[in-house]
């Protein structure tokens, strides 16, 4: 049986550390997503200013990020409060407001799915 996870990715974009956290949070996500497990990667916090970044062509982490795109969700509040939503909006990575404009992580407990925060 595939093991089951909710990446989260709350580093924001300002060293070289966060961004690897967020390879870190990327690759792990891939890793599931491989395996055939659930996976799900979520940018919270000042991760939600990961997006803008990830979608860009000429970014380094951008394949990675294209490998798991389709799990990616942005928690909604999150990206207002970091000044982002429209680049968001604008990639299609889809808003995620299921608890108080905030993603639902307990759903993915539910749900049996490891939560792995970067």
């Amino acid at each position: 049986m595939a093991a089951n996870a909710a990446v989260v990715l709350l580093a924001g974009t300002e060293s070289h550390a966060d961004m690897g956290r967020a390879a870190n949070a990327l690759e792990t996500a891939k890793e599931f997503k491989q395996a055939g497990g659930q996976v799900a990667v979520i940018f919270d916090g000042a991760g939600t200013t990961w997006v803008p970044e990830l979608t860009r062509d000429d970014h380094p982490l951008h394949p990675l990020f294209e490998s798991v795109r389709d799990e990616a969700g942005v928690c909604q509040y999150c990206a207002n409060a970091f000044e982002v939503r429209a680049e968001v909006e604008a990639s299609g990575v889809p808003l995620l407001a299921e608890h108080d404009r905030h993603p639902s992580l307990r759903k993915y407990v539910e749900q049996g799915a490891e939560i792995i925060t970067f």
